[in-house]
């Protein structure tokens, strides 16, 4: 069984909302966060010290036990 190419393997949050990503099939990408931050469940990350705070678990980013973001989206939504 292959492991899908969505998944992320690192995460650099940077000061300008990019998430500077690694995925499982070796690419990196970066994704700009500045436009999810108007969605009702990302508010809590504009707090910059916040969103500083991705990191990886279970192959997807997240910044607590309720908040993270679909591994697929940020794959098909990255800048390569």
């Amino acid at each position: 069984m292959s492991i899908p190419k969505w998944i992320v393997t690192d995460v650099k949050a940077s000061k300008s909302y990019e998430l500077h990503l690694s995925f499982s099939n070796g690419k990196k990408g970066i994704f700009n966060f500045l436009s999810e931050l108007q969605k009702p469940i990302y508010q809590q990350l504009n707090d910059l010290d916040f969103f500083l705070t991705a990191h990886v678990e279970d192959g997807t980013v997240i910044w607590n036990d309720e908040l993270d973001i679909a591994p697929e989206y940020l794959y098909e939504n990255s800048a390569f």
